[in-house]
């Protein structure tokens, strides 16, 4: 299940009802640094030494009882409770340059801002660059708003106990949280908090897609329909028709300009390669349709808009809108049993509302929610650091996975090609929210597998991994 974004009071709320139960709060720091251990262990090799910072609160102790469980590497424990004298202990201890800096020196409970002391421990750490793996929040970090209390540790992972605090989703904490990853098996009674806004984790897929009936043949799984491509611009529809195919629908059909069949073709084997006119007529077994991915040529803008405008009226079946097609739309109703996609970077969105990104990145479910009402409650794709998915009312999914390495041309051609290939499948179809949510976190979860493994892969190499992740 996702698990929901939740302030402070709220999880104060938790803990308490946790221990009416009976639970202790040992046991429970207990298995939160359990929880650290191992993911510092991932986060380190073999032999590695790792420093723990530890402070007086429950994220020190969380981070001593890591250091107590941790196994085939060497822990090296700092207190920090004096800031005037204990900074040259930590620069003497920065000095060593350990593999990993496990950072347990403030948690939730930190309400002040710090003094010139306490900020000058976390300007050390902070320049060290030494990865950091931030205990619950990131110190001098608010977890209810995502400013800092006059400086903050630049963590890589934060490893977040029970849930995520709203301000860790802030776009002001990024750059202090890094990854942001749940430990949400420590102890806690199962959450009894509800919240419109959601964490997807991998565990959310673990039935999902449904399996194919064994007896499905190409009809059963839908004819996904693109339009992309336009010159200059021929290999956003290459990398949507390799999108789309990943997602494997029974038939894959893309229609693109005259002036770049021959190269789009040429790189196409089992996708159908037709040329688009303003009347060229889709395949009569279409079961969703992408119109946006390279046109870009200034040329077709005005046939272009008058088509994408019309299929968002008309098209009765599922339709994904990207990249140049998003200014080709107007704020026009359709039919609401109909299933209308928009996938907007942060750039596209402001020009959708009529704002600018930056606008659009301080409160991103707001820009989302406005987008979805200007549009007739259509389902929207905010790309970006931790992605969001959802419409003007109702549940709005921030996705964890990925990493900065996504930032290339073509990734978003590619997931849009994915949106549409799962889309076009009937029985995905029927949960529009579970299959989008799922093809974003593929597409994270592809770039993430792939940096593993290799500093400098491409977008063609995500092509390839898109979709395997279990």
């Amino acid at each position: 299940m996702p698990i929901p974004v939740i302030s402070i009071a709220q999880m104060r709320d938790w803990e308490a009802a946790t221990w009416a139960t009976g639970q202790t709060e040992a046991e429970v720091i207990r298995r939160a640094g359990k929880r650290v251990a191992r993911r510092a262990r991932k986060l380190t090799r073999a032999g590695d030494t790792i420093l723990f910072l530890i402070g007086k609160g429950h994220n020190g102790d969380d981070a001593r009882a890591a250091a107590k469980q941790l196994e085939g590497r060497r822990a090296e424990v700092l207190e920090v409770f004096l800031p005037d004298t204990d900074l040259l202990p930590l620069e003497s201890a920065l000095k060593e340059k350990h593999a990993l800096i496990v950072d347990g020196l403030f948690g939730i409970g930190l309400n002040r801002p710090l003094s010139e002391a306490w900020q000058k421990i976390i300007v050390a750490v902070n320049a060290s660059q030494i990865p950091v793996l931030a205990v619950d929040v990131p110190s001098g970090l608010n977890a209810d708003t995502g400013e800092t209390f006059g400086a903050a540790i630049a963590a890589t992972v934060t490893l977040t106990i029970g849930a995520p605090k709203t301000g860790m989703l802030a776009p002001a904490a990024w750059p202090f949280v890094g990854r942001l990853e749940v430990a949400d098996e420590v102890g806690l009674v199962p959450c009894p908090l509800q919240s419109d806004w959601q964490c997807t984790r991998p565990e959310d897929f673990e039935h999902f897609p449904p399996a194919r009936p064994v007896a499905g043949n190409k009809g059963s799984f839908g004819h996904a329909a693109l339009v992309a491509g336009s010159f200059g611009y021929h290999g956003a529809a290459v990398l949507t028709v390799r999108g789309a195919q990943r997602a494997q629908p029974g038939l894959t059909t893309v229609f693109t300009q005259e002036n770049i069949f021959h190269p789009v073709a040429a790189q196409l084997q089992s996708a159908m390669v037709n040329l688009w006119k303003p009347d060229a007529k889709l395949p009569e077994n279409t079961s969703a349709l992408l119109i946006g991915p390279g046109l870009a040529a200034p040329e077709i803008f005005t046939v272009m808009k008058e088509y994408t405008r019309r299929q968002w009226r008309a098209a009765v079946f599922p339709l994904v809108v990207d990249a140049s097609a998003l200014d080709f739309l107007a704020a026009e109703p359709f039919q609401k049993n109909l299933i209308r996609v928009l996938t907007p970077h942060p750039g596209e969105a402001a020009r959708l509302l009529k704002t600018t990104a930056g606008q659009v990145q301080t409160d991103r479910v707001a820009a989302l929610r406005e987008i979805s009402r200007k549009f007739g409650d259509c389902w929207v794709v905010l790309k970006g650091h931790q992605t969001l998915v959802g419409r003007s009312e109702g549940k709005i999914f921030a996705n964890g996975s990925g990493n900065p390495h996504l930032a290339q041309g073509g990734s978003g051609d590619l997931l849009s090609g994915f949106i549409t290939g799962l889309l076009a499948q009937p029985a995905l179809a029927a949960d529009v929210e579970n299959t989008l949510r799922y093809a974003v976190w593929q597409h994270g979860a592809a770039a993430d597998k792939l940096t593993l493994t290799r500093g400098n892969w491409t977008v063609e190499d995500l092509a390839a991994e898109i979709g395997n992740s279990r």
